[in-house]
């Protein structure tokens, strides 16, 4: 299995935007072959403590792959260039984190 962590930081003020076109994404990603699980997470509200927050222009898109096949299939998705064309002057910066089990 494959897990992927994207932190995903809008400019300014673009956050809701950008996520307005993931959500609508959604569907599309989860119909392909090998996603296990693909959603966004915003920090929580009234958390411990001890969170650190990302802050109000940045989520995190949490992904689990069932093979490494299957996210390359992914990224090669017309659905998902559709999608990064549609974010891409909205977003500040973008950073992917891909795992595997310990």
């Amino acid at each position: 299995m494959i897990h992927v962590i994207a932190v995903i930081t809008a400019k300014p003020g673009k956050r809701e935007e950008i996520l307005t076109a993931f959500r609508a994404n959604v569907p599309a990603v989860r119909a392909e072959k090998g996603c296990i699980e693909y959603g966004a997470a915003i920090d929580a509200e009234n958390a411990p403590p001890f969170q650190k927050k990302w802050g109000p222009d940045t989520f995190l898109a949490i992904e689990k792959w069932e093979s490494m096949d299957a996210l390359k299939a992914h990224g090669a998705a017309p659905h998902m260039a559709a999608y990064a064309a549609k974010t891409r002057e909205l977003i500040a910066s973008r950073v992917i984190h891909v795992l595997t089990p310990a």
